[in-house]
């Protein structure tokens, strides 16, 4: 029997790695004689630099820089793998909202400004093309501060350079390019398809989650609404309504805009760089998880995209999660045998995650113990 285990992170409790040693350990024990092939994995958010080194064997290079709030400094750094001299930024790493203490959450204020840093770092580096993976933003800039640290200038009528944040957004009248342009190509590796405006776009669907009150969303929205028009009238690209433009606050339609970005998936990325979609095809079962099992979870993320490709490949799917929001019904028409939750009910959320390596380590053993034995 050959099992693929491709856990994504268990938000505050687990990383991807470690989610994938607890469930490939605990099913050695139950199933010994079982080949099991262990791939981290992320669908651009927060983890995806290291479940991408831990499977192509690249390096992490550290590089102090600007954090989400500016002239506070952070140490981050980007994936770099000189096989084929790529670079893969993830914008957590630099403007991540686990980066801020809940009192310092202001999407008004906060900037991408240190993800331009690593993008700047990564091409002095000679990197013949860059991935930006932009999930767990703290920011709502529509990606001018990554773009600031390139060279680009952002005015208000009377020609002075706007503040860092979203909230100085609603004042923009010129933006300037820099005089030498990035010159590497930029693929975005997004999870969503908000666009950048709009009742599901980066300031109303992401915005409070980053901190914003009701009145600070309405600012946001009307911060971005202005960048893109400014951004059509004067570059000629529409963002406005572009699937997948407001991931990480609209970074994602910043990165096209002002880098030339190219938006693709995440998971269908890190699937077909990592050869994951081999080991599933070759496999029994595919065990994937994550933090919490939901509507989400089946649009665009891990395991979306593992369903897809075991469909493809004819191979059953396991879901291991911290929590399961989906009815039977609704996870087995994406082709999932079974989905097993770690906190069960009445367990406190704050419970589960304090307890999270015993807890998946009980739903491992128990779905081992109901599909594996007899296999």
């Amino acid at each position: 029997m050959k099992i693929v285990v491709a856990m994504d992170s268990f938000k505050e409790s687990l990383s991807a790695q470690a989610a994938c040693d607890i469930v490939a350990r605990t099913i050695a024990v139950e199933r010994p004689e079982a080949e099991i092939v262990v791939r981290p994995v992320a669908d651009g958010g927060e983890g995806t630099a290291a479940a991408m080194i831990a499977a192509c064997g690249g390096e992490w290079i550290p590089v102090r820089v600007t954090g989400p709030l500016a002239g506070r400094q952070v140490d981050a750094g980007y994936a770099w793998f000189g096989s084929d001299e790529t670079a893969l930024v993830e914008m957590a790493a630099a403007s991540g909202l686990q980066l801020l203490e809940a009192k310092q959450r202001n999407p008004l204020l906060t900037t991408t400004f240190g993800t331009g840093e690593l993008i700047a770092a990564a091409a002095g580096r000679g990197a013949k093309k860059i991935f930006l993976a932009v999930g767990g933003s703290a920011t709502v800039d529509g990606g001018t501060g990554a773009a600031t640290a390139l060279g680009w200038r952002f005015l208000d009528a009377r020609g002075e350079a706007l503040a860092p944040g979203g909230g100085a957004l609603v004042e923009l009248a010129r933006i300037v390019e820099p005089a030498r342009p990035l010159g590497v190509p930029v693929d975005v590796l997004c999870d969503v398809k908000n666009p950048l405006c709009g009742v599901s776009g980066a300031a109303r669907v992401y915005g409070p989650q980053k901190g914003a009150t009701g009145e600070m969303v309405e600012r946001l929205e009307a911060g971005l609404l202005r960048l893109a028009m400014v951004v059509k009238d004067q570059l000629g690209v529409d963002l406005k309504d572009m699937p997948g433009a407001g991931a990480a606050g609209g970074l994602a339609g910043g990165a096209v805009a002002f880098f030339g970005g190219r938006l693709i998936s995440g998971i269908e990325f890190v699937i077909g760089r990592t050869g994951l979609a081999k080991a599933i095809a070759e496999a029994d079962w595919v065990i994937t998880g994550e933090g919490c099992f939901d509507a989400q979870s089946l649009c665009g993320k891990v395991i979306s995209g593992i369903a897809d490709a075991a469909a493809r490949a004819g191979t059953r799917v396991a879901v291991i999660a911290g929590q399961v929001a989906l009815a039977r019904h609704e996870y087995r028409r994406r082709g999932i045998v079974e989905a097993l939750a770690c906190k069960t009910e009445g367990m406190s959320v704050e419970y589960a995650i304090a307890k999270a390596e015993r807890l998946l380590e009980n739903a491992t053993r128990a779905f081992a113990t109901k599909y594996l034995q007899s296999a």
